[in-house]
């Protein structure tokens, strides 16, 4: 753990939005996890990477949009991690990109690019969408969750795949 005697170092990370001088910085903590992670982020995608088709498919499409709501925090949390910036910055910038609309969006993006299969993973979780937020209309809600449980369903049996179709997400990072 580093830790920063310097309270010129302390005044420097306040300002950066890391209250706590005992805390590592941001680099410091890339520099702990090791320089792969910096260099490829994405390692983390082919982690679960453990199910057949077969075993996904027994899962249920919410469980899956569930899976892949918090893959896609992660990922597009990892896309704005710098330049280092205040902890507010960051999560008006990740709210932005993992709100329905957006997830929506991407969906609609990537449609093209889906395989039969993959199209019917998304047709699954679209269709076990209940509910929905006020703001939202049912299509875009429904096109999100879809969006999610193919997150899932890939984090689940296809880390590659996954991989793949996250980079061809555009984000913008001011």
């Amino acid at each position: 753990m580093v830790s920063y005697p310097d309270a010129a170092q302390n005044v420097e990370r306040q300002e950066q939005g890391c209250a706590d001088p005992s805390l590592p910085a941001q680099d410091d903590l890339v520099d702990e996890i090791g320089p792969g992670f910096a260099a490829s982020p994405q390692a983390w995608l082919t982690a679960a990477d453990s199910l057949s088709h077969h075993q996904a498919m027994q899962v249920a499409p919410a469980i899956l949009a569930y899976i892949g709501d918090a893959v896609y925090e992660l990922h597009v949390r990892l896309q704005y991690l710098h330049p280092p910036r205040r902890i507010q910055a960051y999560h008006q910038q990740v709210v932005s990109q993992v709100r329905a609309e957006a997830q929506a969006e991407q969906l609609l993006a990537l449609a093209e690019q889906l395989t039969e299969a993959e199209q019917d993973i998304v047709r699954r979780g679209r269709n076990a969408a209940t509910g929905r937020p006020k703001r939202l209309t049912v299509d875009v809600y429904r096109h999100a969750t879809g969006f999610e449980a193919l997150l899932g369903y890939l984090y689940l049996t296809r880390g590659d795949r996954l991989s793949d179709l996250l980079s061809q997400i555009n984000f913008s990072v001011d």
